[in-house]
């Protein structure tokens, strides 16, 4: 057995779990895994941004996109705490990454003695907003925590983890074997599930699906179903793309809410349906089929009529085929065409969010990846872009984090060196990681960042002006010259005061292949929540419609 400190025990696990960056910053605590890693260069390689926080974001970007885990390492203390909020949002949009913090000596750990960065109980502060956490406590079980945290990131309900390892433990030295991947057993649909989902679908008249981001990878699988079923397919934020927009029974999630209505099944796959339950209503005539790899998510709010656990594409490959057993065909649901005509309706009035989304996507290529921070033109974005692929719609889930964005942009680029990737952002969210200039400069990450400048938090402000009597308050706010601020770090940079001039320049940035920074001046701009918090339609009434 080779002879191994335990941070090349861990840079080595990491490469043979096909790990080939890392997002980080360094700092004395994590100093022997740092080197580790210079003495791998070859097979991985270190990215680092200005802020523990970007770190963390870069491997939620690296890891929606790719789909596979990704992972960050900062100091403890306060690096592991700016990392948070990242976490917090990987946790929310289920997304595998592993978050490896360095430690104080281990013999003070919890002692309280006034350490650099120390934390107490920093393993139980993690395992709040991860699915699990442990540290590394010799060389000789670093790799095995390694294949632990990332078996646990990418089966189940995926999600991230963290390790975290003391100063003087990093350091030790040791015989290491190196573990291989957990190989995880298959999934398999009971069978009895199976039959009683496909009598409800078969036996509908008016079925609906529901997607989220739990079928970013059962695409075929949806699409198959919904064919068969002629059954539209809704989805939102994070399940955007697992059929393409222009599919005719994809539909957007207010065009669902429209159909749910008049639905006489709805099979809901790899999403919390949480709107549609808490928001919309449910009654006894309304049968649920539930896909998800978390059980319990499946009877989350209420019992389904059916559950069905494991992997969605494993899940519904079943359920297609015994539907195609069945030679069931479905016929088109008739409220479809009034309900796409109501909504193309709404989106017309919706201007001028309408304008540059289209102006986005015609300058975007089909693979592109679009982010969008929480932003009025990024809310619309939820419902309008079209989306001609899974990953390539990179949205903040339910955590709705301000800021995440540029970060998140940064590391979907890492992971994708050979596409297009743009971030729609609001000059509120921008200047949370508007020091990330330099990293995307430093490593050559091409992002183009389109900022909306409203000179406000523009919902906040909305919302001050309309509900509480114009009383604004720690709403406005004053901003850079943002061409001048994105050409001091050497960038390329663009004013574009139309949709048309947003094109233009678009394609300008894209073709230098090189990172560039798009400021768009815009007053104030209508609000998207008449089309996203929708009222109950079906059971018994009930509270206000909330985000």
């Amino acid at each position: 057995m080779p002879r191994m400190t335990t941070g090349e025990a861990v840079i080595a696990s990491l490469i043979a779990h096909g790990i080939d960056t890392l997002f980080a910053l360094p700092g004395v605590h994590n100093d022997p895994l740092f080197d580790a890693a210079h003495k791998s260069s070859d097979r991985i390689r270190v990215i680092h941004p200005r802020h523990e926080q970007t770190a963390a974001y870069m491997a939620l970007g690296a890891a929606l996109v790719t789909g596979k885990p990704q992972v960050f390492a900062v100091v403890p203390g306060p690096g592991i705490l700016n990392a948070s909020a990242a976490l917090l949002l990987a946790y929310g949009m289920c997304a595998p990454v592993l978050a490896i913090a360095g430690q104080i000596p281990s013999f003070a750990i919890d002692h309280g003695h006034g350490h650099l960065h120390e934390i107490h109980d920093q393993i139980g502060l993690l395992r709040h907003i991860t699915k699990q956490a442990a540290r590394i406590r010799s060389p000789q079980e670093a790799s095995a925590r390694v294949a632990q945290a990332i078996a646990a990131a990418t089966t189940g309900r995926t999600g991230p983890v963290a390790l975290e390892c003391a100063i003087d433990t990093w350091a030790q030295a040791a015989e290491v074997a190196l573990a291989p991947p957990i190989a995880t057993p298959p999934d398999i649909p009971d069978p009895e599930a199976i039959r009683t989902a496909a009598d409800i679908l078969c036996r509908a008249k008016r079925p609906l699906i529901v997607c989220g981001g739990g079928a970013l990878d059962a695409g075929p699988e949806v699409l198959a179903i919904a064919e068969r079923l002629q059954a539209p397919v809704s989805s939102f934020r994070r399940g955007r793309g697992v059929i393409p927009t222009g599919h005719p029974l994809a539909v957007s999630f207010t065009e669902g809410h429209g159909l749910w209505k008049t639905a006489d099944a709805v099979l809901a796959v790899g999403t919390r349906l949480y709107w549609q339950q808490a928001n919309w209503g449910v009654d006894e005539a309304l049968p649920i089929i539930r896909v998800d790899a978390d059980p319990e998510a499946i009877g989350r709010f209420r019992p389904p009529a059916v559950g069905l656990l494991g992997d969605a594409a494993v899940v519904l490959r079943a359920l297609e085929a015994e539907l195609m057993a069945r030679s069931h065909a479905g016929q088109p649901t008739p409220a479809l065409p009034a309900v796409q005509a109501a909504f193309a309706e709404r989106l017309a009035r919706h201007e001028p969010p309408m304008s540059f989304l289209r102006a986005i996507r015609a300058a975007l290529p089909p693979d592109g990846i679009y982010v969008e921070e929480v932003t009025q033109v990024g809310f619309a974005s939820r419902l309008a872009l079209p989306v001609h692929a899974p990953r390539t719609f990179l949205s903040p889930g339910y955590q709705d984090t301000l800021g995440w964005g540029y970060g998140t942009a940064l590391g979907a680029q890492a992971a994708a060196p050979g596409r297009k990737v743009v971030l729609a952002t609001g000059d509120g969210g921008f200047l949370f990681q508007a020091g990330e200039l330099a990293t995307a400069m430093h490593h050559r990450l091409p992002v183009v960042v389109v900022v909306f400048d409203d000179g406000a938090f523009g919902n906040v402000r909305r919302i001050q002006a309309q509900q509480y009597g114009n009383r604004l308050i720690a709403s406005d706010l004053t901003n850079p010259d943002f061409v001048k601020f994105a050409e001091s770090f050497g960038m390329a940079a663009f004013r574009a005061k139309t949709p048309e001039a947003l094109e233009e320049a678009l394609l300008q940035a894209f073709a230098l292949d090189a990172p560039a920074l798009v400021h768009v001046p815009v007053g104030e701009m209508p609000s998207p929540w008449d089309m996203i918090l929708l009222p109950r339609i079906r059971g018994p009434a009930g509270r206000p419609p909330l985000p």
